[in-house]
């Protein structure tokens, strides 16, 4: 596995190293225990829930292994230094779609975190690479599969900023 670089907030690295926490305690324990009685069945060959547990097990051992790499590999975004000029990773920016009239507000963060429908958006993806270094009031312009989509930026704010 290449070793990337992954950006977290303060935030994303934290429920990293709570998941990783959990399934290295209570998961682990829990798939050893569905293991355990599903070889009291008997024969290992014809065994559903004993193929059903080790599946489990390897996806868990393999996600333990996904998350250390990516934290081994983070690099924090460091919350004091975000700009409320410019559009940057950590930045929680308000946009507005020139076309359809609606707001929409994201904080751009690194590919690891990007979760769209909660308004985390990548810095690698279109609409958050278009954003980047951007300053309120700029408009700015997408290509999308379904064209060009235009917005204006309406604020920029940052992590750590009392709302």
């Amino acid at each position: 596995m290449l070793d990337k670089e992954v950006i977290l907030t303060k935030e994303g690295r934290l429920k990293l190293e709570e998941e990783l926490s959990y399934l290295k305690t209570v998961t682990r324990k829990e798939i050893a225990e569905k293991i355990k009685v599903a070889r009291s069945f008997g024969d290992l060959s014809e065994n559903a829930e004993y193929d059903e547990a080790k599946s489990d097990q390897a996806y868990n051992e393999e996600r333990i292994m996904k998350i250390e790499n990516m934290l081994m590999n983070a690099q924090t975004i460091d919350e004091s230094a975000i700009s409320k000029d410019t559009i940057g990773l950590g930045s929680i920016v308000s946009i507005r779609d020139l076309e359809l009239e609606e707001d929409f507000e994201y904080t751009i963060v690194g590919s690891a975190e990007a979760d769209p429908v909660q308004g985390f958006i990548s810095n690698v993806s279109p609409v958050g690479h278009a954003l980047l270094g951007r300053k309120k009031g700029d408009l700015v312009e997408v290509d999308t599969p379904d064209g060009v989509v235009e917005y204006k930026v309406l604020s920029i704010g940052g992590l750590n900023d009392e709302s």
